[in-house]
This record gives C-alpha cells, structure tokens and sequence, in this order.
C-alpha cells in the first residue's frame, strides 16, 4: 500500500465498558489491541475472564469504539492555512465580510488570504467589488476564496499588482477561470518550511476528528509539486509526532508514457494515480460546472469545460497500463458526458475489463442521471463524493435551486448510486467543507432529496471502509474492528446509541438483537459525538484529556 508510513506498536491494551462498532459481535462492550491488530471484541463478561496484569486497560465509560474515518477528498496544506488564515465560512451578509477583512486588516501586515465565504446565503446576493475590497482593506492585497475554491474576489490593489483585468475571468473583482489561476498564486507564495507547519497542523487536526487517513489530491494548479513531496516526507525527516496516513493522489494529465514514468521517478512511487483535482469542469458555485442546459440564474452560461473526451481517453488509458488509477474532478452532466466519453476511447484501446480492473475514480459526481450511472458502473468507476455539500447547498432556496432550478433535486445521488453498485466514498473536500466526518454521515442520511436519503450504517462504511477501497487498499479489514483487523479506530463520547434509517416510518430505535446491526450515535438529536481518542495501526494520533486509563 503506498502512502505515508505509520509504524506499530508492541502493546496489549483492553477497550471495556463501552460500546463497540463490530460486524463480529453487534452487540460487543470490549475490544482487546495486540500492537497494531484487534486481537478480540466481545461482552464485558468475557473482558473479565481474559484481563490480565500485561494488559493496559481503558475504561470506556460507555464511549463508543468505531473503525477509524477516511476522508476520501482532502487539500491538507490549504486546510492548514485556511485555520491560520481569515475564516469566512460564518459570514452572514457582505457587509459582515468587509466588516471582518477591515478587522483583520488591522492587526495583521502584508497580503491578506481568507476563504470560506458564501454568497448564496447573503441578503444582497452579490460578491464584493474589487474598490470595496480596497477600502475595507487599506489598500491591502487581498484574495479571498470563495467555499468551492474554483473563484475568488480580490482587491484592487491585488489586481493591479498582477494585471487581472487582462485575464479571462476577471469582472471588477470577482475572478474565475484564468483570473483565478493567475489569483490564486499570491496564496501559494509560502516558505517550504510554513507549508510544512500547514501540513501538520491540518492533519493534527484530522486525527482530533477520528480520522485516521486523509485522501490527498494535490494538483499543479493548487500547490507546486514539492508540496505533495513534503507531505510525503520526501524532502525532510516526518515530525516526530504520529500523524494520519496519508493516501497521495497528483492531478496532473498526462499524454505520453514519458510523462507518466517522469511524474511516478519524481514522486517515488508514492502515489495511488494520477487523479483527483484534475478537473474536466469547474464548480457550481462559480458558474464553471459544465452543464448541457444554461445555468438558470445566468441564460446562456453552461460553465467551462477543460479537457475533451480525447485528453481523458488519452489519461486513462495510460493510467490504465501503468496500473494506476486515474480520474477527474468532474461536477456538471456535461462535464459527466465528456468522462464517459473519454472512458469509452480508453476502452477501446486497452479493453473494457482492462478498465474495470483498474478501478477509476471521479471526484463529486455532483449532477449523475441514470444513463450516468449505468455507464460508472459499466467500467467500474468508483465515486467520491461530498454529502455536506447537499446539507450547505440543497436547501429550498439554497444555491443549487439558485444555480439550476429544477435540476436541483437530482443532485449528489448516493442512494441510487450505491443502489446501483457504483462504489462510494464519503469526503469532505475540505477547506471547502469543514472536516466533521459525522456531519458527513448526517447530511447523506438526511439529505434534501428523500429518495436520495440512505441509512447511517451506509454512509459510515462510505466514510470508512469504502474509503480504503477507493484508495486501492488490498486489506480488505481495514475499515472494521474483528479480531485479525489493523487497530484503526476513533473513541467517541456519545449521548445515544441507535439504528438510523432514512425512513422514519422504521423502528430506527430497535435494539432487537435479531437485527445484528451495531449502533451508531443519534445524529438527529443535537448531542455532537466528541473524539477522545484517535488509533492508527496501533499508534495512538490524538487523545483528549478526559480518555483515562
């Protein structure tokens, strides 16, 4: 398995008192960790009888034990930078954001970096000018993401300095596309060394979520390549302190064999493929999905396409000889036409079970219709998909029915894609979203359309298991707690326990041992489940004050 090394530990310690997520034994109150493999799950009964004096013991105090998260879309350095930069996602109106930049711009000195800022929400429902910008700022250099990432506002000042006004994109302030690119690069001037503490601190803060592995899709249009080297550990020692592993990902394309040997020598061998942000489109929120009706709130705008069928054919059957996985960022359903146009050319050339072997991905699969979804299971594409971003978008009013209308009921189809058997992993896309992974189940089991609503239990094996698999992970027991699988696991402090279905109408409360079906936190009532602790092949990566032994 390729990735960031983690190391094991030659412990015996005994989980008891609590409730533990286990197919093995639904209804297990124990967990005993050999080093770095679950050894047993059972009754508390059963802890009893095998506790011994080598044996650390945790008392659990009724706190759950479960599989370990997997967030199967991550920027790590961006999310790093967006918890030391200015946080906009909580902005209610514009004038709260100029009022937060002229804040910020007080007691700081240099350009000023924020994102997270949402304008669908506002009462004006407009972005901030380029001269507002100024004002707010002092003349600053300012560049602010919006939530998706894909564009931006920026000051006046900003864009005289780099002459935005003459890139495609560019409208008194508000960049997308070329005007973006050329933007964004004021937030990629960075010190190595700080991006090295970005890094850090991002998956420090992963690990105090009970995640356990981040999916990296680092890109040339995001960070230069170093930037992924690092977070490998490549140029440097790793910190001293256990961290999430991390499964790498470079969206770069490629056209010819050389590049993909230059790319994979220049990379070690590290990386699962040649995928992720490696968009065929844009986003929704900047207009730059691509789409094959106009955006309702813009007529005759159907977004930007980036790549043909020809370059994604081209990728995916190299990607497919080298025996790695390739993929695309791809969003709108025309961006989707132009996926499985290129996966057919690559079928053609190397052979459909050829494709199907080699397990494809594609990132958000936002707006998939039925013929979609035939043709991703057809050649064995999985999908990674974000379900926070129905809970932020989906709403009545919300920026989806702003962007598309009706289309927006067809959107982020989890039901009927795994119903289908189309492969899904849950992530974040964080900075885009925050990393909460049970917010992630929350927002798939309550999702805006009811007939795209699954169960919890569902959604925490796409956040889990199915985040292993997405990655290529060969050890089919990572991702569960029985007894022979990796100590890959979170402790979580919970109010409820229950089975939560997307049908009310279901005895979701029924213990019924008949059911065999372990218990996940109530997602419904408010109480937040808290981390306590993180473990990763036996490796402890987070642990609150309150986990006693």
């Amino acid at each position: 398995m390729n990735g960031s090394p983690i190391q094991s530990a030659p412990t015996l310690t005994l989980y008891r008192n609590g409730s533990v997520y286990s197919a093995a034994d639904p209804f297990a109150t124990a967990m005993l960790v050999d080093g770095d493999t679950v050894a047993w799950v059972g009754s508390e009964h059963a802890a009893t009888s095998i506790q011994d004096s080598r044996m650390e013991v945790v008392d659990l105090h009724g706190a759950l034990v479960a599989p370990g998260f997997v967030d199967a879309h991550v920027h790590t350095t961006e999310l790093g930078m967006s918890l030391e930069t200015l946080d906009l996602s909580g902005c209610s109106s514009l004038a709260d954001l100029l009022g937060r930049v002229s804040s910020y711009a007080k007691g700081t000195a240099g350009p000023i970096l924020g994102s997270g800022w949402d304008e669908s929400s506002w009462p004006e429902r407009r972005v901030p000018t380029a001269a507002e910008l100024d004002a707010a700022s002092g003349n600053r250099p300012v560049y602010l993401s919006r939530t998706d990432v894909h564009c931006a506002v920026v000051s006046g000042t900003l864009a005289a300095d780099m002459q935005l006004h003459e890139y495609d994109g560019w409208d008194n302030g508000f960049v997308v596309r070329a005007a973006h690119e050329a933007a964004r690069t004021v937030s990629r001037a960075i010190d190595p060394d700080q991006r090295a503490v970005f890094q850090q601190a991002a998956l420090r803060h992963a690990a105090s979520r009970g995640i356990v592995a981040v999916t990296e899709m680092a890109a040339p249009h995001i960070a230069p390549p170093e930037d992924l080297r690092r977070l490998l550990g490549l140029d440097g020692a790793l910190p001293e302190t256990p961290l999430p592993q991390v499964l790498p990902y470079w969206g770069q394309l490629v056209e010819t064999e050389a590049e993909v040997a230059g790319l994979l020598d220049f990379f070690e061998g590290r990386l699962l493929g040649l995928a992720g942000d490696l968009n065929i489109d844009g986003s929704i929120g900047a207009r730059t999905a691509a789409l094959r009706e106009p955006y309702t709130d813009e007529p005759g705008g159907t977004g930007t396409l980036y790549l043909t069928p020809e370059q994604v054919g081209r990728h995916l059957e190299l990607m497919t000889r080298a025996g790695l996985q390739g993929g695309f960022h791809v969003i709108g359903d025309a961006g989707m036409d132009v996926a499985l146009a290129g996966l057919q050319l690559a079928a053609d050339a190397v052979g459909e079970a050829a494709i199907r072997a080699a397990h494809h991905r594609l990132e958000h699969a936002e707006m998939t219709d039925d013929a979609a979804i035939a043709g991703l299971l057809r050649f064995g594409v999985g999908v990674s998909l974000q379900p926070g971003f129905d809970a932020a978008w989906g709403n009545p009013g919300g920026l989806y029915e702003q962007r598309l209308g009706e289309r927006s009921r067809q959107m982020n189809r989890m039901a009927s894609l795994l119903s289908s058997g189309v492969p899904v992993a849950l992530g974040s896309d964080t900075p885009v979203l925050a990393v909460d992974p049970w917010a992630g189940v929350r927002a798939a089991v309550f999702h805006s359309n009811p007939k795209e609503r699954v169960s919890a239990r569902a959604a925490f094996i796409g956040h889990t298991r199915a985040g292993w698999r997405a990655a290529g992970e060969s050890n089919f027991m990572l991702g569960q707690l029985a007894p022979g699988a990796p100590a890959s696991f979170a402790v979580w402090e919970v109010q409820e326990l229950m089975v939560q279905t997307p049908d009310a109408n279901v005895s979701a409360w029924s213990t019924d041992p008949r059911a065999g079906t372990p218990l996940l936190p109530a997602l419904d009532t408010g109480d937040e489940p808290r981390c306590l602790q993180t473990v990763h092949n036996g490796i402890e990566l987070y642990r609150a004050s309150e986990l006693a032994g």
